[in-house]
């Protein structure tokens, strides 16, 4: 399971702003797996599974993602984060792309990876989706909670 727990760390790592590396994150996954962000219920498989890291760093070129607790359980890995960055670039979504806002966003987060022979089948990504909008302006109050 360490093994596990060190892969998903190095698949956060290739996602970072500061080292994105797209081909190294989407090495981590099989070649059946996909990604689903369920707040939005978009759905990344085969090659678009690049989407997921690569329009992330699109739209937060800063963007990090703080991991704050990893738990596994057999082929299984849940982790608590927080996604953290600048809106500087064109953010893309199932309604269209949302423009820049240069404002910053700390999204709650919890993904859940589900793993076999080494690699991810299936990653659920359990994001604050209205607290983003709030944080973006698109929504309420950023200073809701």
């Amino acid at each position: 399971m360490r093994d596990d727990i060190q892969m998903i760390k190095e698949l956060y790592a290739a996602a970072e702003g500061d080292g994105l590396d797209v081909g190294k994150f989407v090495s981590f996954f099989s070649g059946d797996a996909y990604v689903r962000d369920i707040p939005t219920n978009m759905e990344f498989r085969g090659k678009d599974i690049a989407m997921v890291a690569g329009g992330m760093a699109q739209a937060f070129p800063d963007i990090h993602r703080e991991l704050f607790n990893i738990y596994a359980m057999e082929n299984v890995i849940v982790v608590e984060l927080a996604i953290r960055g600048t809106h500087s670039g064109a953010l893309v979504t199932p309604d269209g792309p949302i423009a820049p806002t240069g404002r910053t966003i700390d999204v709650p987060c919890c993904d859940v990876f589900h793993l076999r022979d080494g690699k991810v089948v299936s990653f659920h990504c359990y994001n604050a989706a209205s607290i983003l909008q709030r944080q973006l302006g698109l929504a309420g109050s950023d200073t809701a909670a």
